[in-house]
C-alpha cells in the first residue's frame, strides 16, 4: 500500500473510532476527488487527506489551498445532488506527517469544519 492509501486509511479508522461511518473513498466529480465521505447521526463530512514526509518542504495542512477548496466544494456539490441527505455537510483536513513507514494517530492531525463556503 503507498503512503497516500496508508494516509486515507488512518483517516478512515480514525473516523471510525469517532464514529463516524465512512460512506465512500475517493468520491470523484468532473471537478475533482473527495478522498473520504463520512457520517454520523449529525454530519455528513467530505474530507480531504493529506501526507507529507516529516522535514519536507511543505506541511500537509498547507496544500489545501483556496483553489484545492472550491474543487472540493465543487465535488461536494455534485455529491449532494446525486445522493441528497439531512445531514450538515461540513469539510474536514486530515493531515499526515510520516515519519516512518507505519503511520499511526500520532502523525494525524484532524481538523473538523477546516474551511467552508
Amino acid at each position: 500500500m503507498n503512503r497516500g492509501a496508508q494516509a486515507e486509511q488512518l483517516a478512515a479508522d480514525y473516523l471510525q473510532s469517532r464514529g463516524m461511518r465512512v460512506l465512500f473513498r475517493n468520491y470523484h466529480s468532473r471537478y475533482g476527488e473527495i478522498d473520504l465521505i463520512a457520517a454520523d447521526g449529525r454530519y455528513l463530512a467530505f474530507v480531504e487527506v493529506k501526507c507529507r514526509t516529516k522535514g519536507g518542504l511543505t506541511e500537509p495542512l498547507e496544500t489545501v489551498t483556496r483553489a484545492k477548496q472550491k474543487k472540493i466544494i465543487q465535488t461536494a456539490q455534485c455529491f449532494l445532488q446525486q445522493h441528497p441527505c439531512e445531514l450538515q455537510p461540513r469539510f474536514d483536513v486530515a493531515a499526515v506527517t510520516a515519519e516512518g513507514e507505519t503511520l499511526s494517530f500520532k502523525d494525524l492531525i484532524y481538523l473538523e469544519n477546516a474551511f467552508g463556503l
